[in-house]
């Protein structure tokens, strides 16, 4: 019998497979990413002592641990996701899944993960996985009901995935982490403030607080994007100033922050669902391509 606690389920329930729910539960799409960011975290740091099963166990551990932060996140929402078009066909807010599974699901993949990254690889690595899971949930998803920072804290746990994969390395120079967490962090604000634009009817309907109360015309919104796009350009600097920037770094960072912060200016003057989704696809292009410009230039 269906608990009191979960979400009430609708006349007709859409036919959804086993693995487009899971996917859908476990937000693979976003665990593309963190497999990414991870893998260059690991390309960045990497040491000739590191190898390619220190990668794939960084890989592994790094995405369950994700995996394991969305779940329990829809677990926490899953009556919430139901008011916003978005995240209404979500499975726990539809009810095909109750909330004791999502429950189950959640807590099994983030043992799974850290426990992967506890046994295989250096202490730290854990530790931030922990970090992430921690920070996403206990105080981004909560803080999303009451204030716009939310946005700010999210960034936090949503940069710790390339620092696991430098950690993973064994890597001594703190700065490169420090890089790693700054790129991730600083990218996040303009990339998510995008969205928080286009679809703030939504996120104000659900009763998140994802954009300042009293930012109507969205130029608080886009002063911070723009912000954060010249920090993050100043972020990306730091390799060259420390000395291992190569040429193509070196034109390749400034081409893409030109662009980038271009597009944020864009953003502020126009302040439109266009501008801001021009915003969001140049970013989702800005973050591959520095990354890996980042890794080359390390490693070659």
């Amino acid at each position: 019998m269906k608990g009191e606690s979960d979400p009430p389920r609708v006349a007709t329930v859409k036919k959804v497979s086993f693995a487009a729910d899971f996917a859908t539960l476990t937000k693979a799409r976003l665990s593309l990413l963190v497999v990414f960011t991870t893998g260059i975290g690991f390309a960045v740091g990497a040491r000739d002592s590191a190898t390619i099963f220190d990668l794939l166990f960084a890989i592994l551990g790094t995405s369950l641990a994700a995996a394991s932060a969305g779940a329990l996140n829809q677990w926490m929402e899953s009556n919430v996701d139901q008011l916003m078009e978005r995240t209404k066909d979500r499975p726990l807010a539809t009810g095909r899944w109750s909330r004791a599974r999502g429950l189950c699901v959640g807590v099994v993949l983030g043992i799974l993960g850290v426990g992967t990254l506890w046994m295989k690889l250096p202490e730290p690595a854990a530790w931030f996985a922990i970090a992430t899971i921690v920070v996403y949930l206990a105080l981004y998803t909560p803080l999303k009901r009451h204030s716009a920072w939310c946005v700010l804290v999210g960034a936090v746990s949503g940069a710790l995935p390339p620092v696991i994969g430098w950690a993973a390395t064994g890597s001594e120079e703190k700065w490169l982490a420090w890089v790693l967490f700054g790129i991730l962090f600083c990218w996040q604000m303009p990339h998510f403030l995008a969205i928080a634009w286009m679809y703030r009817e939504e996120y104000r309907q659900a009763g998140f607080v994802m954009l300042k109360a009293d930012d109507e015309d969205g130029l608080a919104t886009a002063i911070q994007a723009l912000v954060f796009a010249v920090l993050l350009a100043l972020v990306t600097l730091v390799p060259i100033f420390n000395g291992c920037g190569s040429a193509l770094y070196r034109i390749g960072a400034i081409i893409l922050d030109v662009l980038f912060c271009g597009a944020s200016v864009v953003f502020l003057v126009e302040r439109s669902r266009v501008s801001a989704r021009r915003l969001f696809f140049m970013s989702i292009i800005y973050l591959p391509l520095i990354l890996s410009l980042l890794a080359v230039t390390r490693r070659f």
